[in-house]
């Protein structure tokens, strides 16, 4: 078992809430400056009088739907190119909520965009649709490479879909998402050979390849090339595989520089784990031990094939990480009291941020929720934190005869919880039901702190 010393001590530098709002704010604004300018492009380009018949009117409908898809586009993959700007003034995980928004309605302008093409030029033409169609796959360039671009971006949207989502391996998902950018280079391409706001206006040209280029040069930069230097510098290696019970792990990494990765307790990395069965996917897992004279943990749940896998892993398997993101850390306490709430792999991201927040000088309670005594990993170590009060709540809601996550359990707990403030982190089902008894009785939102690691 690798053992190391306790983290240095950290300062109580709290960050205003309203300074979060306002750096959300500002990302929404920029965006939608961005959407403006594109409906300004369009504007100044429609011809007087253009729309004055219904084939006029489709068509027009269909290319201001394609332009506002095509900007959202971009910006929707802007949103987890994991450009620093964005990551520190939203969270690494509001942005993928917010992309996975965008997702709907660029999917939505698409299929807007090709059936008023179509109705339009069915209507001019006095046409079928079907034969409208072919027509224009025929007759306009780069069209048969924006079908097989519209196609993906379809498939991937579908995939996203709660039902479809929940039958597909994260692996199976991921891969899929990654033909997103080999669809929007395909979409492209007939953006500006076949669109008419392009071809006779070489500003909105230029500026819609400053769009797209500048988008790949943030993903290239952002997402492949500075994480690929970064994690060959701080390459880790598994030095220890710990079974904390029977479906939690603990993973011990050594590495070089790796107190220099800026890891705080509650953030998560990507890892990559350069060994068979996890090395063509990266996944998000939050530090339950902050990196220390070479050394950092991680502790995982088993709830699916890669992290069932990971209690396999040999001595020594090179690793590669990416990060830190996540704005779940001691940071944003405002308030003297803190109830820390876990379950689950939850725990690792709390025992973290509960060592930093003693460090800083608070002293927690944590209610560590399980079904049974043997799910209570890192109990013992948890309970030999000086300060730290732990109440492990064990049993099912059956067993025990009540909720105690519901207002009523956590009230007997902890007296006037509208005084204090919450940190959750556990399984989704849990974690908002705690969420809901606190707001029940009455602790304001913006006390209460939950992130999410799913980056699908």
């Amino acid at each position: 078992m690798t053992t190391i010393a306790p983290p240095r001590r950290a300062s109580m530098r709290r960050v205003s809430p309203h300074a979060q709002r306002r750096h959300a704010r500002v990302v929404r604004l920029v965006l939608a400056a961005g959407l403006v300018a594109v409906i300004g492009m369009w504007w100044a380009s429609v011809p007087a009088g253009y729309a004055t018949t219904p084939a006029d009117l489709a068509t027009t409908v269909g290319e201001l739907s394609g332009m506002l898809g095509g900007y959202l586009v971009c910006a929707q993959v802007l949103l987890i190119a994991r450009v620093p700007w964005f990551e520190r003034a939203v969270g690494l995980d509001k942005l993928v909520l917010w992309h996975r928004v965008l997702g709907t309605t660029v999917l939505f302008l698409i299929v807007t965009h090709v059936l008023f093409m179509v109705i339009g030029g069915e209507l001019l033409d006095h046409s079928l649709p079907w034969t409208e169609f072919v027509s224009m796959l025929g007759n306009y360039p780069d069209m048969v490479t924006a079908l097989i671009g519209t196609i993906a971006f379809l498939a991937v949207g579908l995939s996203s879909a709660r039902l479809i989502r929940a039958k597909l391996s994260y692996e199976v998902w991921y891969w899929l998402h990654l033909t997103t950018y080999a669809a929007i280079f395909l979409t492209f391409l007939h953006q500006l050979s076949a669109g008419a706001h392009f071809i006779d206006n070489p500003i909105n040209r230029v500026l819609w390849l400053l769009l797209y280029l500048g988008t790949a040069s943030a993903i290239l930069t952002w997402r492949f090339l500075l994480p690929t230097l970064s994690a060959w510098r701080h390459r880790m290696r598994v030095v220890a595989v710990v079974p904390e019970n029977v479906g939690t792990t603990s993973l011990w990494f050594a590495g070089a520089h790796t107190d220099e990765l800026g890891v705080r307790a509650g953030n998560f990395l990507l890892f990559r784990f350069l060994s068979w069965g996890h090395l063509l996917t990266a996944h998000p897992f939050s530090v339950s031990r902050v990196p220390h004279d070479g050394t950092m943990r991680i502790t995982v749940g088993a709830v699916g094939d890669h992290t069932r896998r990971l209690r396999d892993l040999k001595k020594g398997t090179l690793v590669f990480v990416e990060g830190p993101f996540g704005h779940f850390t001691a940071d944003r306490a405002s308030r003297d009291r803190i109830l820390l709430v876990a379950g689950g792999a939850g725990i690792g991201p709390i025992r973290a941020l509960a060592e930093d927040l003693l460090l800083r000088g608070a002293k927690p309670v944590l209610i560590y929720r399980a079904h049974s005594a043997d799910d209570l990993a890192l109990l013992a170590e948890l309970q030999g934190m000086r300060g730290l009060t732990v109440v492990p709540v064990v049993g099912r809601r059956s067993e025990l005869g009540y909720d105690p996550l519901g207002p009523e359990g956590l009230h007997s707990i902890v007296p006037n919880l509208h005084e204090w403030e919450a940190f959750i982190c556990g399984p989704e089902g849990m974690a908002a039901r705690a969420e809901d008894s606190l707001r029940e009785l009455t602790m304001p939102k913006r006390f209460i702190h939950r992130e999410e690691l799913s980056m699908s």
